[in-house]
């Protein structure tokens, strides 16, 4: 088995349970370092066996004993070329010729959209696979919830809970920044459990001017202080979604990031009232997971074995409550799951006032 992309609370707890799951199979488990690193002879990472004592005492940690990496795409794996720039390469069979030398049988994928496309199309090419969704936006269709998403929503919960007392004091609008890159779902939870005035979310558009409204109509109620949660991929209805360069080894990369800070100078320019921002970022990724988190992921691992010993390769185990199923990773990834602007959710915030900008 093996974890890519972003890491997310619940990983070790699913690796837990495929290992014991297997071994009471009788199987021999294998887990794959660093992604699929792991299987490159150039590339940091092994190959390494995992029984009880591996996983022993693992299930409340956070991350993951086997590492990741969100760069690791074997049909696109970065290569030093001869000028010394980076370029892409396929190296997708050198993936499939290791895994026939270490006599592997199977693989159990555990990631989010853009790892478990890769397991897909591993997939295709004849590789035994079942994917493990894990994605804190928890924007996978196919799953009523991926495992990690309800201990990030409580990580930025707690963040605008304590961020109250201080925009209170100093009668300060205060804009926390959450993850969410095409996908409000963290946002639109926290915000409304931390009682936020004001969520912004990619699925809805805003305008920084009704955002402001919003802000003076409190200050004419007597409140002097606003709280207002934004996802990272909130798009402006006139413009396009923040982003910013980021170092990556000896060059930087444009990604989303920065959108709280721009929306907290716009607001104290619109209101008059002093603004303050905070990016949550990889703190929503780390810590202990809750225990729901737990539990799916023990029931993940234990449903990903289920598949393997069925021969149900090219599959992804989904939540379908009650019930843990498998749905084809075709079905799995085509299509993203935003939040429904017409939900319940979304309903019941604006019942309570909160505006969205729009």
């Amino acid at each position: 088995m093996n974890t890519g992309g972003g890491d997310a609370p619940g990983l070790n707890a699913v690796i837990r349970a495929a290992v014991l799951s297997a071994l009471k199979e009788g199987w021999r488990v294998f887990g794959i370092e660093n992604g699929y690193g792991g299987l490159l002879a150039d590339e940091p990472g092994e190959v390494v066996p995992l029984d009880r004592e591996d996983v022993r005492g693992i299930t409340h940690r956070g991350g993951t004993i086997l590492g990741t990496s969100n760069r690791g795409n074997p049909f696109a794996w970065p290569t030093t070329g001869p000028d010394g720039s980076t370029v892409d390469i396929d190296r997708s069979d050198e993936i499939l010729e290791a895994f026939r030398e270490h006599e592997l049988d199977a693989l159990i994928a555990i990631g989010g959209d853009g790892s478990l496309q890769i397991a897909c199309d591993l997939a295709r090419k004849g590789l035994p696979v079942v994917g493990v969704p894990k994605t804190i936006d928890n924007d996978l269709e196919a799953t009523s919830l991926t495992f990690g998403f309800l201990t990030a929503v409580e990580t930025a919960t707690d963040a605008i809970d304590k961020l109250h007392s201080t925009a209170e004091s100093h009668r300060r609008v205060m804009v926390v920044e959450v993850m969410g890159r095409h996908a409000g779902w963290i946002a639109l939870f926290s915000g409304l459990a931390g009682t936020a005035d004001v969520i912004l979310l990619p699925e809805i558009p805003y305008d920084i001017e009704l955002v402001a409204e919003k802000i003076l109509e409190r200050e004419r109620r007597g409140r002097t202080f606003s709280m207002v949660c934004v996802a990272e991929g909130a798009t402006p209805i006139d413009g396009e979604a923040v982003t910013k360069a980021v170092p990556r080894g000896t060059g930087s990369q444009t990604r989303l990031g920065g959108v709280g800070e721009v929306i907290a100078q716009q607001l104290a320019e619109r209101t008059g009232k002093e603004a303050r921002s905070l990016v949550l970022g990889h703190l929503q990724r780390g810590g202990t997971p809750i225990a729901y988190d737990r539990v799916i992921s023990l029931r993940f691992g234990a449903a990903a074995v289920r598949c393997v010993a069925r021969g149900d390769f090219g599959s992804m185990v989904s939540l379908d409550p009650p019930e843990v199923r498998a749905v084809p990773l075709t079905e799995a990834l085509a299509s993203r799951k935003q939040v429904p602007v017409d939900g319940d959710a979304v309903a019941t915030a604006r019942a309570l006032g909160v505006s969205f900008g729009d």
